[in-house]
């Protein structure tokens, strides 16, 4: 499970680290949404409305897997879980708030956090 974990961490960093560089300008630590926002569908935007925080909640995982205790996984997958899903509830309303039709149309054809699944 050690090298497991090791491994979810890394591919998470990685896959955030591509989710803020295909972002580019328009990644903001606090949630806003600019005057010329658009809606960004490529990278691993094309699978997920949210890939940082995909790469993220991986790496919290693979960090509680790699513990070796299940206690661990189970805590931070709750807590990060209720965190995350409060945040892109935040987010998700702002960005159709401001980028409307266009938003929506990009949330119909996408998931939100697992390409395929959720």
């Amino acid at each position: 499970m050690f090298y497991l974990g090791i491994a979810m961490v890394l591919a998470g960093i990685a896959v955030r680290q591509w989710a803020i560089a295909v972002l580019g300008r328009f990644f903001s630590l606090a949630v806003r949404v600019q005057a010329d926002h658009q809606v960004v569908d490529k990278g691993p935007y094309r699978l997920v409305r949210h890939p940082s925080y995909t790469g993220a909640i991986l790496s919290l995982l693979g960090l509680a897997l790699s513990l070796e205790t299940w206690g661990a996984t189970l805590l931070l997958a709750v807590v990060f879980g209720v965190a995350y899903g409060y945040r892109i509830h935040v987010e998700e309303k702002a960005l159709i708030t401001e980028l409307g039709t266009d938003y929506v149309a990009y949330m119909k054809k996408t998931k939100r956090l697992i390409p395929f699944l959720f």
